[in-house]
């Protein structure tokens, strides 16, 4: 299994978690767990994924999900789960 930690923060819009998780789909990544909240009208989520089937380069992949989080005002950020608990424990 290849574990990433997505996190996505920014204004609430109409359609964030559609956008996301159709982009996901596509590619073949199964999204294993999520979590989402809205607080006075800021969206944050955060997503445990297993990338382990997408044929597309995880560069490419992370890439692309600044570029929809550019087109619809949020930003989104993806991880390595391993970087990322490293980077936590602090």
């Amino acid at each position: 299994m290849n574990k990433s930690i997505i996190t996505v923060v920014g204004k609430d819009t109409v359609g964030i978690i559609a956008k996301v998780c159709t982009y996901l789909a596509d590619n073949q990544v199964n999204v294993e767990d999520i979590s989402q909240t809205i607080v006075q009208d800021y969206f944050n989520m955060m997503m445990i994924v297993d990338t382990g089937r997408s044929s597309k380069p995880y560069s490419e992949m992370v890439t692309d999900l600044e570029r929809i989080g550019d087109e619809i005002g949020v930003r989104i950020r993806c991880q390595r789960e391993d970087i990322f608990e490293k980077m936590h424990r602090i």
